[in-house]
């Protein structure tokens, strides 16, 4: 078993598909302590790329640059940058293969992760999506079986999301509204849990 153009276009179209039906969520999270948004921009991301699903070349780095193409498209806002960036890397690192075994999927979760920390310029242990994204890279280290992955990787978001509750978030936006913050779970973390959490639909 492995990751196919055909497996990732399902599997994008099914993220899609919880990230528009968690737009209100994410948006009233959002408000506390930022623009009040995120849904609103998930759901453009997630319409924009079910535009390009059905034709995603077999090339898997050529079909992560058709998302990445509809991610820019759809928004260019501080979180929906981090999302191409972190599929622009992928893109990269999967450019010519038209097939890539599951047990790679962590590695490139870290190749994303410094991409995105490079363009968001924060840090791990601010409490961002950079800290879902290493806890899911790290929980899934070594694991070669879907199923396997996403779980291990949903339950990692979930212990993240409960470490940093009670922290204040020290990047982006929020950092604005530090104080505030705490008590509050991360918009951007609560967002990739959603993601994850598609994949079980």
């Amino acid at each position: 078993m492995a990751l196919t153009s055909a497996a990732l276009a399902d599997g994008l179209g099914r993220i899609g598909d919880r990230l528009e039906a968690s737009a209100d969520e994410l948006n009233a999270l959002d408000a506390k302590i930022g623009d009040g948004d995120l849904g609103v921009t998930m759901t453009r991301i997630s319409r924009e790329m079910r535009g390009v699903l059905p034709d995603l070349p077999d090339d898997l780095g050529m079909a992560f640059m058709k998302c990445v193409q509809s991610v820019t498209k759809a928004s260019g806002s501080s979180y929906a940058t981090l999302v191409a960036t972190a599929l622009m890397s992928v893109a990269k690192a999967t450019r010519g293969k038209t097939e890539l075994p599951w047990g790679e999927l962590s590695p490139l979760l870290g190749g994303a992760l410094e991409a995105m920390r490079a363009r968001g310029k924060s840090e791990l242990g601010q409490k961002t999506v950079l800290d879902a994204v290493e806890a899911a890279r790290a929980a899934t280290e070594g694991l070669d079986e879907p199923e396997a992955i996403r779980t291990a990787a949903a339950k990692a978001v979930d212990d993240a999301l409960e470490a940093f509750r009670e922290k204040p978030n020290l990047a982006g936006r929020a950092r604005i509204w530090s104080e505030k913050s705490v008590g509050l779970d991360d918009p951007g973390m609560v967002a990739f849990q959603r993601m994850i959490d598609g994949l079980a639909s």
